[in-house]
Formats: structure tokens, C-alpha cells, sequence
């Protein structure tokens, strides 16, 4: 275990808000009330709390602030020919949070869905020492153009760099990290073939060998010829339901390949050939409690998917049986982004799912493990003050009380009348009014109830856009998740934290055996001030995005965590000491307490 001496601090371009920089070095022993400009008419009060790990006021300042351009991240997303209704356009695209050079600062990558003709390429950015992002995309083997959909970032050779995965349209592509920034693609010596529409996409290590495989998660059999006109009989995108759904794919990664990287596709062994559906959302998760990864898949218009792991390299398709298929109603919607975290404190997973603006959002409580019960309604995740077709969604605690926040993004896929936006559009483009929404932060109260934000939080809910990827990561490494916004035929947003917030503790998980490569898959629990809190390390969570793979926790006013206990992604599991709060500390495989339990260690699978 190390501590956070050798992680850079970012205190020029990229600084947390003065006025906050105290509560995250001091003991807060009761409510902090703050008054000043921003403040919002949104009332919420603290939940009573038997212990010191939430005593965060619900505060009326705003949480986030624009920093785009303070942090130099010039990217404007470009979907070719507006204008032709040509579908994929109404769905892209993603972004990665990642650290591509191991130098402890997190970078980020932007996907482009012009087309292969159009001269908008993928655009990579390195976080410079200062906090400014600096555009290294020329010479980096990214900048290419494309349909892009979603990015996945995972160390699929375990030489301790992280690599680059994308979907488009009509392919799939592997980047090789070769260090210094550069990256080659190798998707065909890799045998890699998807020559379907790839939406979201995530790293796993499902057989427990040590290497990391893939789910793409695959849309529809589009045909451009098919026009969708509208009720008033005039064109708009086309939905799903006209199309065929297609099947996702898993590729296993294959070790001990002489210094090459293969894949095989082993969709059919694995017992996902019969899976036909529109898929867009995808995480990763010990759903039933045998320490082995499922998969869980959210289809457009369709019932969701969870895939439980056999552990013999074959999955089961469950999720009708464990409460996840359909909503509290028996109804099927349009299950687009995946938010996966822990909202009401039992340290078991909860699953968020977003929709179109005409349904609801869904919030399903995991309980008894491996089962859940939809409570969108007892959530009040429903009671918000406007509705919106929502794509990138992510559990995040931004104010560090214990509870995990809820945050999502907003943007149509049918021209709608929507009420005005205080801060204006996105878009310059007239072709977007009606597409254009805001998005939305969610207040958790501890207990999974939460409380709409948003007209507290202007810098993030008061521009109107067609938002789709949102990822969190903590890009100042102060303690405080940041986030990226990417959205359609605009530029793409970064907001910083400047919410008021409690004590912290960020916690990367690395297996040395395997070129000390973030351990996806793995579960990290502390305790600290009477709770027990759980994260799931794997950053595929949201829509088309990869997330910070570090595992955040906020700590409220608690400035000690007694002891972490880290489940690894084999099934063994290792207890920690205590470290002190306010800092980023790596944990690595081996260097633990062992914690007795029977593993089945899956490889040969």
C-alpha cells in the first residue's frame, strides 16, 4: 500500500474553489451552511444519521462548474451531414477518463461520429502537471475519423498501459499503448471483428485467468433506406422497433500468445447467440454473490438482460427471474445508460436505467443478493422537476457525504416542445430545437431517496443540448469528482467540482502479477465513521463511456478509515490497515491480509 505523496496535486488551472479547500482538511463535526451567489430555491434537509459519516449539509450552492475552457479542452463533436436523419448520428458519442501515460494525472479522449471522410478525428488530450489539458491527438495514432460510439480503456496484455477500445457503426478497433503517448491499432491481428453497429463495450475478466475480455454491446441491423416520418408526417430519426436487434459479442482474451494479442469470439460457447436486442448499456458485477463477473445489458425497447456467470466460460440469462427484465409495472421501456452503485448504503449493488422523456427512469434496489425490486417510485427519482430522454448516467458522490449522488444527461431523439433554458442552447444549428434538453443532478438522502438539484446547478442543468456520454473522475485529484459531458453536433463540457464536501479517500486497486494493471472486477469496502461503504471497480458504467477506475469514497466528517477489505477479481479477498482520509493510496494483489474463502480460480475455463 502507498500513499498519495507521488500523485500530483493540481492546483493551478484546475484548483478546487477556495472557499472549499478548508472542509477538506478539517473535522466536520456539524452542518455547514454556506451563503453566497448561485443559491438555488431547492430546499433539502439533512437525514438524521446514527454516525459521523454524514454530517454534509444538502447545500444550496451550486456543485459544479464549467470549467472547459479554464482547463483548455477545445472539442466540438460533428455528426457529418445534419439533416439526413441518418440514425447512427442520434446516438453518439462517448468519452474515456483515463491515465494513458501512468504519470497519476487523468487525460481524456473524445469520440468524433462524422464518418470516415469527415476531417473531425478523435481528439486526445494529456493533463499537463499544471491542470491545463494540452491536445496531443496529432502523432498519437487516435486521431482518426469515424462513426464513433463508445470507448472502452482496458490493459489487455498486462504491460501496465492502459489500451484503447472504440466501437463505430459498422466496426469495432484495438489501439495499442505503446508508452510515449502513441498507440497503434491492431483489431485485426487481434481478431477482433464486429462488423455490426457496437454500442457500449466493456473489459472483464469473466473466466478469472488473469486477462481482460470484452462484451460489445451491439444495436440494431440498421438499413438508411427505411425513412421514419413523425405523427405530423415529417421526417425525424428512426427508433429501434423497425429493425432487427442484433446479438452482443464476447471476446476472450487468449493468454500465453508469444508477445501477440488474440482474441476469440466465443458468443456462441458462451450461450449469447440466442441474445438478439437493441443493446446500448452495459456494466459489469457480481450480481449473486459467487465472485464471478456477470453482465448486465440494457436494451432499447426491450427486456433487459442479466447474464449470470456459470463458471465454466457460459452464461444464463436471468434477469426475468431476478426482477431486472421489465419495470414495476411488468412494462418493457427504452433502457438506454446503466448507472451502478450503492444508493442506499447496504453495500450491495443498485442499477439505475435511463429513458425517454415520455417514461420514467428506473431505479432498481438489489435485495436479497442477486435479486431486485424496482423502486423508482419509494426513490422519487421520478419526482424531478422536468423529464428527459437520458443517455450517460452515473451514481457519483459529489459532495463526499457517504451517499452516492445521481447524475444524468439529457437529450431527445424526437423533436418535442421543451420549456426554455435559462442558459440558452447548445446548439447553433435551428435543426436541433426540439432535440435539446437539460440535464439533471439527483441529491441522495443516504437511505436511496433522492431529491431533484438541478435549478441548483445551472452551470450544469441550464444549457439545453443533446447530450449523451457523461463520465466522472476525479481530474484535479483533490477528492472531488469532476465531470465530462460530450454532446451532439456541440462542444463537449468539463465541470469541475466546487460542491462544499466532506473528507475522502480515493483507492486504486492493481494486480502486480499482471503488469500491475488496474483489477477490474474487484470490490473495495472500508469503514469509516460507523459505515461500510462498497465500490465496484470497473469504469464501463454509463453510456458509451469509460469512467476514473479508481474507486472514490466520500467520508463525510469522518477524517479516519478504520480498515479496507478488497474482494480481488480471482474471488480472493484481503484485508488492509487504516490509512488517514484526504488521499489517494494504491493497494496491490498479495500485499493484503488474506481473508479466508473458497476460490475456484477459473482458469483453463
Amino acid at each position: 500500500m502507498s500513499n498519495s505523496s507521488n500523485v500530483p496535486r493540481l492546483p493551478k488551472s484546475f484548483p478546487a474553489a477556495p472557499e472549499f479547500q478548508t472542509i477538506l482538511c478539517s473535522s466536520l463535526l456539524g452542518v455547514l451552511a454556506f451563503a453566497g451567489s448561485g443559491c438555488g430555491k431547492t430546499e433539502v434537509s439533512l437525514p438524521s444519521t446514527p454516525s459521523a459519516a454524514l454530517p454534509i449539509a444538502k447545500p444550496q450552492l451550486a456543485w459544479l462548474e464549467d470549467a472547459t475552457e479554464a482547463v483548455g479542452v477545445n472539442f466540438l463533436h460533428d455528426v457529418g451531414t445534419v439533416g439526413t436523419y441518418f440514425m447512427p448520428e442520434s446516438l453518439g458519442s462517448g468519452t474515456a477518463i483515463f491515465d494513458f501515460d501512468n504519470d497519476g494525472r487523468m487525460d481524456l479522449f473524445l469520440l468524433q461520429n462524422g464518418g470516415t471522410n469527415s476531417p473531425a478525428k478523435h481528439q486526445l488530450f494529456h493533463q499537463e502537471n499544471n491542470g491545463a489539458f494540452r491536445d496531443v491527438s496529432d502523432g498519437s495514432g487516435l486521431n482518426l475519423p469515424g462513426r464513433g460510439m463508445a470507448v472502452a480503456v482496458g490493459d489487455v496484455d498486462n504491460d501496465g498501459k492502459p489500451d484503447v477500445f472504440i466501437t463505430e457503426y459498422d466496426r469495432v478497433r484495438l489501439f495499442h499503448n505503446r508508452g510515449e503517448g502513441k498507440f497503434a491499432e491492431i483489431t485485426r491481428e487481434a481478431g477482433l471483428d464486429n462488423p455490426h453497429w457496437g454500442m457500449s463495450s466493456a473489459f472483464l475478466d469473466y473466466d478469472r485467468d488473469g486477462w481482460l475480455d470484452l462484451i460489445v454491446v451491439n444495436y440494431v441491423d440498421y438499413s438508411p433506406s427505411m425513412k421514419c416520418p413523425d405523427a405530423q408526417g415529417k421526417q425525424g430519426y428512426c427508433g429501434p422497433s423497425g429493425f432487427p436487434g442484433t446479438i452482443p459479442r464476447l471476446f476472450r482474451n487468449l493468454p500465453n500468445q508469444a508477445d501477440s494479442i488474440r482474441f476469440e469470439d466465443v458468443t456462441l460457447s458462451a450461450g449469447l447467440g440466442k441474445l438478439a436486442g437493441p443493446g446500448l448499456g452495459v456494466v459489469c458485477g457480481d450480481a449473486n454473490g459467487d465472485r464471478w463477473p456477470d453482465l448486465l445489458i440494457a436494451n432499447d425497447g426491450h427486456v433487459n438482460w442479466l447474464l449470470i456467470n456459470q463458471r465454466n466460460g457460459t452464461f444464463t440469462e436471468e434477469a426475468g427471474i431476478r426482477g431486472i427484465a421489465y419495470n414495476e409495472m411488468g412494462a418493457v421501456q427504452a433502457n438506454m445508460g446503466i448507472a451502478m452503485g450503492d444508493a442506499d448504503g447496504d453495500n450491495l449493488f443498485d442499477i439505475f436505467v435511463t429513458h425517454l422523456s415520455t417514461e420514467t427512469h428506473a431505479l432498481w434496489k438489489h435485495g436479497p443478493r442477486g435479486y431486485f425490486q424496482d423502486r423508482t417510485s419509494l426513490s422519487r427519482v421520478a419526482a424531478s422537476a422536468w423529464r428527459g430522454t437520458g443517455f450517460g448516467t452515473v451514481f457519483s458522490d459529489v459532495n463526499n457525504d457517504g451517499a452516492p449522488d445521481l447524475l444524468v444527461v439529457n437529450g431527445g431523439i424526437k423533436r418535442l416542445t421543451i420549456d426554455s433554458a435559462p442558459n440558452g442552447k447548445a446548439n447553433s444549428d435551428p435543426f436541433w430545437n426540439g432535440y435539446e434538453q437539460r440535464s439533471q443532478i439527483f441529491v441522495n438522502d443516504g437511505k436511496g431517496t433522492f431529491a431533484d438539484v438541478s435549478d441548483s446547478n445551472l452551470a450544469f442543468s441550464g444549457t439545453a443540448a443533446v447530450a449523451r456520454g457523461l463520465a466522472a473522475g476525479d481530474l484535479n485529484n483533490d477528492g472531488g469528482l469532476d465531470f465530462v459531458v460530450t454532446r451532439i453536433a456541440a462542444s463537449a463540457r468539463v465541470y469541475r467540482n466546487v460542491a462544499p464536501r466532506g473528507h475522502w479517500l480515493i483507492v486504486r486497486v492493481v494486480e502486480p502479477k499482471f503488469g500491475a494493471r488496474d483489477a477490474y472486477g474487484a470490490e473495495v469496502t472500508i469503514n469509516a465513521g460507523g459505515r461500510r461503504q462498497t465500490v465496484w471497480v470497473n469504469p464501463s458504467q454509463s453510456y458509451l463511456c469509460s469512467n476514473d477506475p479508481r474507486a472514490h469514497f466520500g467520508l463525510g466528517a469522518a477524517t479516519q478509515v478504520e480498515d479496507i477489505q478488497v474482494i480481488w477479481p480471482d474471488g480472493s479477498e484481503e484485508k488492509f490497515p487504516g490509512v488517514t482520509a484526504d488521499q489517494i493510496i494504491t493497494l496491490r494483489k498479495g500485499s493484503g491480509q488474506t481473508v479466508g474463502f473458497a476460490v475456484n480460480s477459473g482458469a483453463g475455463q
